[in-house]
């Protein structure tokens, strides 16, 4: 860790504490300054990091940026879910590579299809009978697709055997399967909260990770 990085990772935990009491107040002043931000802190921080800048360092600054480009797609005003989902699945893509562009373990890799599968088939199921019933059939396929794409993401991630980066990958799937939990099928009080604290952890993970 280098000073530059310490200072962008204080400044991502202050903007993610403030995210959070945004979201649990309801503050969209708040919100649009603090989400993007504590995104774009932990990106810099990635930058700033004293490790060596090969393929895994350089398609994991990759997939920060579009996490940055999903985040602004889904706090705006308008619905603009699919776009969201569509860079959020450029970033898995990207996480993805970034894990096998490093050493890949077969041992864990198997590890990671067996825990990782039928956990993803069941969301899947859940989610899709849900859109299904709510008359949405044409968010079907989005929808399966980036489970695919973020189950892929947390199995080589796990393949990769980085301990603070597949905890942020399995943290990174919790958080998107509340959204789809709340978005699709029955929304709770703490599931706002609840999505952008396993969100920033999970990003926070990644960006660890590549120590």
């Amino acid at each position: 860790m280098t000073s530059a990085s310490w200072i962008f990772l204080a400044i991502a935990c202050a903007a993610a504490v403030l995210d959070w009491a945004a979201v649990a107040r309801e503050s969209a002043v708040l919100e649009y300054v603090s989400k993007p931000t504590a995104t774009l802190a932990l990106l810099a921080t990635a930058v700033t990091l004293d490790v060596v800048r090969d393929a895994t360092w350089g398609w994991r600054i990759a997939a920060l940026a579009f996490c940055v480009l999903g985040d602004v797609f889904l706090m705006l005003p308008r619905d603009a879910f699919v776009p969201g989902l569509a860079s959020f699945a450029v970033a898995q893509v990207l996480l993805a590579v970034s894990f096998v562009s490093d050493e890949v373990h077969m041992g864990l890799l198997v590890v990671g299809l067996v825990v990782t599968v039928p956990v993803a088939v069941l969301l899947a199921r859940r989610f899709v009978a849900a859109i299904r019933r709510a008359g949405r059939s044409e968010l079907v396929a989005p929808v399966v697709v980036y489970l695919v794409v973020i189950s892929t993401m947390a199995i080589t991630s796990i393949a990769a055997g980085a301990v603070a980066a597949i905890v942020g990958a399995l943290l990174f799937m919790l958080s998107d399967s509340l959204i789809a939990e709340s978005r699709f099928v029955k929304e709770r009080a703490w599931h706002g909260v609840g999505i952008m604290v396993t969100y920033h952890l999970a990003l926070s993970g990644l960006v660890l990770g590549l120590l």
